[in-house]
């Protein structure tokens, strides 16, 4: 590993932790996914931390889960993510802002003035994360009947990144001379219109708004899929991903590599961050005891779906106190998801009832130990390449965070292997990423 090679860091809030219990843990904040007055300090603390930005992302209907389920969910009410991240713009300085935006269910005009938007607000820190939207109950918001098929969810959002890139260069960087005796307020000669015609889009342009500080916000993607890998491989500068393990993530990370080189990009100027779930203890056997009283607290009632279908088989007709029966029925779905949640019951000794509230709760890749163990295992993740950085989730608000900022960061420091301070301003400094050229200046 490069002696210069750092770990990025970046923390999911949106909600503000996945795990569906966070809200009722003892001394956690149970209005915190609603609170601007917390987010706003929240999003301060990650700052002072160094943390290179802050991830929000967005659904564009409620979770596609029963009633039983819903009623206990902290999801269901939060900011929309533009108005949230322009209002956090004016009260931090360095940190990135990263909001979600559909290229199923927006136009690319609207998200290019958004995005162009916040970037100059904020001073060139705005990132885009491009999504398709994989929740069907979607599309009935939207004045249709049927989720848009898979297949061309991705050929419309690639053709959606080059009409908002391309918007985004409508104009050259010096093409506002505001020449205030001549009266000449910009050159027409450094304003490009698109006109853009494809199979799926068609926008005219130009945008009605600057270049971008940063030339392009960031390029962020989250695929895991084929088409979204190489939709992540051919776009994308951050790229989130759900690894199952470190085995998982490094044929991930080698894989978005590859087809980055192949597409003709640097290796380099593609960040892997996969999300983690880091919940701190004093101990180990602390914080794994943090881990199943945080996990006690999901309803076994809403949370039995979840497990039955990870596993494809009924499992509310077991018993719910007892390990999980070993000659589960053979699955129709995914095999993967069976044979490893049968590898963690195992592993870990948990009966039916406390494995269902695991998964019912966050299903997720997590870190849990002390914070000498987690670097230790941070810093292997980045040594043998599974990872260029990770994005945090939190356990429980506020303890998780503050544990996460004052307990795991220093350690990092100490080790070298985190910012003791910001490299610049923008979110492309944070992350060593080179400004775009103009396509047409």
């Amino acid at each position: 590993m490069p002696a210069c090679r750092k770990l990025h860091l970046t923390a999911c809030m949106r909600p503000v932790s996945p795990h569906s219990a966070s809200w009722r843990y003892p001394g956690a904040l149970p209005d915190a996914n609603f609170n601007f007055g917390l987010l706003k300090s929240f999003t301060q603390k990650l700052e002072a931390a160094k943390f290179d930005a802050l991830f929000v992302a967005d659904t564009l209907a409620l979770l596609n889960a029963p009633v039983e389920a819903l009623k206990r969910s902290h999801t269901v009410s939060s900011f929309e993510p533009f108005t949230l991240l322009s209002a956090l713009s004016v009260v931090t300085d360095k940190i990135g802002l990263v909001a979600t935006a559909s290229t199923t269910y927006d136009e690319p005009y609207h998200v290019a003035r958004r995005f162009a938007s916040l970037d100059h607000i904020s001073g060139g820190r705005a990132a885009w994360n491009i999504v398709t939207t994989n929740n069907p109950s979607s599309s009935k918001n939207f004045g249709r009947d049927e989720h848009m098929e898979h297949s061309e969810r991705y050929r419309r959002a690639r053709e959606f990144y080059d009409v908002v890139t391309g918007l985004w260069d409508s104009f050259a960087d010096d093409a506002f001379v505001r020449d205030q005796e001549t009266g000449l307020f910009f050159d027409p000669d450094k304003l490009h219109t698109l006109n853009y015609k494809g199979d799926n889009l068609q926008v005219k342009g130009p945008l009605n708004i600057a270049r971008p500080v940063q030339g392009w916000p960031v390029i962020v993607q989250a695929g895991q899929s084929d088409p979204g890998r190489q939709l992540a491989a051919e776009t994308a500068e951050m790229v989130f991903c759900s690894p199952q393990d470190l085995k998982s993530a490094k044929a991930f990370y080698a894989d978005i590599k590859r087809r980055a080189a192949a597409a003709g990009r640097q290796k380099e100027h593609v960040k892997i961050l996969p999300a983690a779930l880091i919940l701190i203890g004093d101990s180990i056997e602390d914080a794994k005891g943090r881990r199943m009283t945080l996990d006690s607290l999901v309803s076994y009632e809403s949370s039995v779906a979840t497990l039955s279908v990870a596993l494809g088989t009924d499992v509310s007709i077991f018993d719910q106190d007892e390990p999980l029966p070993t000659n589960l029925p053979e699955t129709n779905g995914s095999k993967t998801s069976q044979e490893a949640v049968c590898k963690l019951a195992r592993e870990e000794g948990l009966t039916v009832k406390q494995l269902a509230q695991r998964f019912g709760a966050h299903a997720g890749f997590a870190f849990i130990g002390t914070p000498e163990s987690i670097a230790d295992e941070l810093e292997m993740w980045l040594v043998e390449e599974a990872a260029d950085g990770f994005t945090v989730c939190f356990p429980y608000l506020p303890q998780g965070l503050d544990d996460v900022v004052e307990k795991l960061v220093p350690e990092l420091q100490r080790r070298g292997i985190f910012r003791a301070d910001y490299e610049g301003t923008t979110l492309r400094e944070h992350l060593g990423l080179p400004r775009p050229r103009n396509q047409f200046f």
